[in-house]
């Protein structure tokens, strides 16, 4: 997958899930309060990364996590690893 195509992927899974309007998940918008998450909501954004990209995150990896472009680079980097 190009990062394009992961990009694409992950704003179209939380406009689903939160439903939300794909328009308002910009890369320069703050990630929490743009999709009103709590922490449960947090759980489901795990669980959707694991079935949707194949690998596990923890609420550890969150921490930094502002923007939907800080959540972009981390699920890209992460897919990128080595398996």
């Amino acid at each position: 997958m190009t990062h394009e195509e992961i990009i694409d992927k992950i704003r179209t899974t939380l406009a689903e899930e939160f439903e939300v309007d794909i328009e308002i998940i910009q890369a320069d918008a703050p990630l929490m309060q743009t999709l009103e998450l709590d922490s449960l909501d947090l759980v489901d954004m795990v669980v959707l990364v694991e079935q949707n990209f194949g690998f596990n995150i923890t609420g550890q990896d969150f921490v930094g996590i502002k923007t939907f472009q800080d959540f972009y680079d981390l699920v890209i980097t992460r897919m990128n690893e080595p398996k």
